[in-house]
């Protein structure tokens, strides 16, 4: 007698059923690539603050941040610190051309953030976007520019 090789019908079955459920996994773990920049745009920006911030303080000038583009000597600018001295010069461009910031609250006679020189700078936030993607930097004022979490950072973007 000669017994048949091969699989059942079953068997291909679990082993389809089992690599749709893995391929499902994986997909739901693979971050949007926009969401991922905009959280390094976040990342780099509180370093930036904190720097100015440091300065601020160092050198006991009123340094502001303001997400105004503009062009200046034929270069792009995104975002500037106004009040740190000339041979200070963070950069002032976005490393994706595509992100909007907006700080929380700002009005014309105080459009940017205030980073100084005072050590407590009062509670601010600032919300970047970037292809239907958000993340709000925020800070009490006291400790540094840190990324909110997606449910605290819903509410603060639209001022409540």
């Amino acid at each position: 007698m000669r017994r048949a090789r091969g699989f059942t019908l079953i068997e291909l079955l679990i082993v389809v059923a089992l690599i749709a459920v893995a391929s499902s996994v994986v997909t739901l773990a693979l971050r949007d690539p926009a969401a991922t920049q905009l959280e390094r745009e976040a990342v780099r920006l509180a370093s930036l603050l904190e720097s100015a911030r440091a300065e601020s303080r160092a050198l006991g000038l009123p340094v502001t941040w303001l997400p105004r583009p503009s062009m200046q000597g034929g270069q792009r600018r995104d975002f500037s610190f106004e009040g740190l001295p000339a041979r200070i010069s963070p950069p002032t461009r976005w490393l994706q051309p595509d992100v909007h910031a907006e700080v929380v609250g700002a009005t014309p006679a105080r459009p940017g953030l205030q980073l100084g020189p005072e050590p407590w700078i009062g509670a601010q936030r600032i919300v970047l976007r970037l292809e239907g993607q958000q993340v709000v930097l925020a800070t009490d004022g006291l400790g540094p520019f840190e990324i909110e979490t997606a449910a605290a950072g819903e509410g603060a973007a639209d001022g409540s």
